[in-house]
């Protein structure tokens, strides 16, 4: 059953108790894993799609021993019988009888795909390793019991004054933190740029416009299309085996090969184009909005106004103004897995505890706009 084969992957899928990082890090080191990892196992799978090679010929060499032979030396197509009549000159395309001297385009890719797709799914989760290894279960002691919504006053008291004291003596610490994880985010970034360099590398050349190739394709007419997958993926290539004949002479023989593990080859391939895609500009993106973040801490404050939307502004300001970037950033993680009322009620003991130093910074201001215009120092 195809449960047997995914059932694997069930404790990648599992979420985490407490979030550390962001959605689009997760599509990294969880949605991408779980595809990797997923379309190797589907390779794999004979009972699905059977024997991954399979040869006719009607010669005396036994059908297993070429089998063997032709999936480990490497099958061939032709590249000047792709434009040949199907049926009529070819037996399918860039399949025909070979002439001495004619280019053969070999094709042992798909011997190694189960193994690459996995080595990719490693890389992938790298840059997550590291942060988890960095950031050390620091973020799941700061949560305390503050995740949960029904706690008694005595209890969510000491949970709070145990994390204002903590803020308190660690405040503007925390910028490697910060900058850890913006080093794990832009290998994300780094990352997926490579593997879609070093698919197209392990293609042949063939995966930088393969998704603008096969769009291109499927608006054509079916009279003059020209498949680009199966000049990739070809499903019937040829293969040549030489032994010796009775006499000691070298003899030739010629088959046709059936690679039926194309037909999935050229579908996870196609999926990963637009997939990784689609993640190189996510992962582009987040990386311009950290250097926003770095150097603009108004953009700060609206994130994470816009997250606490329960916390007193004044209360926010406050610890903005007195704060850096990385105190910035643990707050946030704290508010993505604190329930929003204990996190304001954090913020406000927060609040009181960085003004006790005598500038009365506590007293609002008569003036909203010097509330919730100005954009906060930069301590």
């Amino acid at each position: 059953m195809v449960f047997d084969v995914f059932g694997s992957l069930r404790s990648v899928i599992k979420l985490d108790q407490v979030c550390i990082d962001n959605n689009v890090f997760r599509l990294h080191y969880k949605a991408t894993v779980i595809i990797l990892i997923a379309c190797s196992l589907l390779v794999t799978s004979r009972q699905y799609f059977g024997d991954p090679i399979d040869c006719i010929s009607n010669d005396d060499v036994p059908k297993k021993v070429f089998n063997t032979f032709c999936w480990i030396h490497a099958t061939f197509t032709l590249p000047d019988a792709y434009n040949k009549r199907i049926g009529e000159d070819i037996v399918a395309p860039g399949v025909a009888q070979h002439t001495p001297g004619e280019k053969r385009v070999y094709h042992k890719y798909y011997q190694w795909v189960c193994f690459v797709l996995f080595l990719q799914a490693v890389c992938f989760y790298i840059p997550r390793y590291f942060w988890k290894m960095w950031e050390g279960g620091r973020l799941r002691s700061l949560v305390l019991s503050l995740d949960n919504p029904i706690l008694e006053e005595s209890q969510k008291k000491d949970a709070v004054k145990t994390l204002v004291a903590y803020f308190r003596s660690n405040l503007r610490l925390h910028n490697t933190y910060f900058y850890r994880f913006i080093f794990c985010e832009v290998c994300n970034f780094i990352n997926v740029i490579i593997q879609m360099y070093l698919i197209d590398a392990f293609l042949g050349g063939a995966f930088s416009t393969y998704g603008f190739d096969v769009i291109k394709h499927s608006e054509m007419e079916p009279e003059i299309r020209n498949d680009p997958m199966v000049k990739i993926f070809p499903k019937m290539t040829k293969c040549t085996f030489h032994r010796f004949g009775s006499s000691g002479d070298v003899m030739k023989y010629d088959a046709l090969c059936l690679l039926p593990l194309n037909i999935i080859n050229e579908k996870i391939y196609i999926f990963l184009w637009f997939w990784m895609v689609l993640l190189a500009i996510v992962s582009g993106i987040i990386v311009v909005y950290r250097v926003i973040i770095i150097f603009f801490p108004h953009v700060r404050y609206v994130t994470l106004r816009s997250r606490a939307r329960l916390t007193d502004r004044y209360h926010l300001r406050l610890v903005m103004d007195l704060s850096k970037m990385g105190d910035w950033f643990v707050l946030y993680l704290l508010c993505k897995n604190v329930d929003p009322l204990n996190f304001r009620e954090l913020m406000q003991e927060l609040a009181k505890e960085l003004s006790e130093e005598g500038k009365g910074l506590l007293d609002r201001p008569k003036d909203s706009e010097t509330i919730f215009g100005a954009p906060p120092k930069e301590a």
